[in-house]
């Protein structure tokens, strides 16, 4: 469980789950086992991610990994009310 702005506590499968949906919002991306290969680390008002993705063949790899960052950046923003400083996207396989 992870404490957010204003004493708010958000457990860990909501904030795995607000991120997967995000991510998977960009076209052609699947998160890789969410419960193994995300992590979100949340700690004075501001938020990391580490995530693994599976994309489909013949994306633009740098195109989708931009948008994953930007999705997720803005869906934990909005969310959780939290300043995301890092989205650190890694392809680990290509669908």
């Amino acid at each position: 469980m992870k404490t957010l702005a204003h004493g708010i506590r958000v457990t860990d499968s909501a904030l795995t789950t607000i991120v997967v949906r995000a991510a998977e919002q960009v076209e052609g991306v699947r998160v890789r086992r969410p419960r193994r290969h995300l992590d979100v680390e949340v700690a004075d008002g501001s938020a990391q991610v580490a995530i693994e993705l599976a994309v489909a063949y013949g994306r633009v790899l740098p195109e989708v990994a931009r948008g994953v960052q930007e999705r997720v950046a803005a869906a934990l923003g909005t969310m959780c009310d939290v300043t995301v400083t890092a989205v650190d996207v890694s392809i680990e396989e290509l669908a």
